[in-house]
């Protein structure tokens, strides 16, 4: 198994920095960052990213929560860059499966970071929705996880292997 670095970060000076270091393969970042990184304005801020990381790919978050909202954003991030995944939660503030956001998503080829993942089986399920072609990451939460006294690497070892048969899927 392979292992690729990701930085899960926002501030501009940082992503300049590492995006000039090989060994980071990606970014991704959630709206929460964003706004703390200081920026008034979402997609001004993730276009100034765009900027600096134009090579790597990097996560954008959606922040509705209603599917319907959801999809409209999805779309829209999408258009800032090839390399751009949207980011998609697993599940909503209501504790839905957002898997109707990822289908639709995925069959109109938008690449997907599913994020806040926690489970073989919240794995499972989100490869019953998408396609064989179209990439996809699958973020797992490992570090909370583990903040709740849970063992997180059955549920890593578990993704992968079901994971497997799915070219286009990456286990983060």
């Amino acid at each position: 198994m392979k292992t690729k670095i990701f930085c899960d970060i926002a501030e501009i000076n940082q992503i300049r920095k590492f995006n000039k270091i090989n060994l980071v393969k990606g970014f991704t970042t959630n709206p929460s960052l964003i706004r703390k990184a200081g920026a008034k304005n979402y997609k001004k801020y993730c276009k100034k990213i765009l900027k600096i990381c134009n090579k790597k790919p990097i996560s954008f978050e959606v922040f509705a929560d209603n599917p319907k909202l959801m999809i409209d954003q999805g779309v829209k991030i999408n258009k800032w860059g090839k390399n751009v995944y949207v980011k998609v939660p697993v599940i909503n503030s209501k504790k839905k499966f957002t898997g109707k956001v990822i289908r639709e998503l995925n069959s109109s080829n938008i690449k997907l970071n599913i994020t806040a993942v926690y489970t073989a089986k919240q794995t499972a399920k989100i490869l019953k929705v998408i396609n064989k072609k179209t990439k996809v990451i699958i973020s797992i939460f490992a570090g909370r996880a583990a903040d709740t006294g849970k063992d997180p690497v059955p549920e890593f070892i578990e993704s992968i292997r079901i994971a497997k048969s799915f070219k286009n899927v990456q286990i983060l």
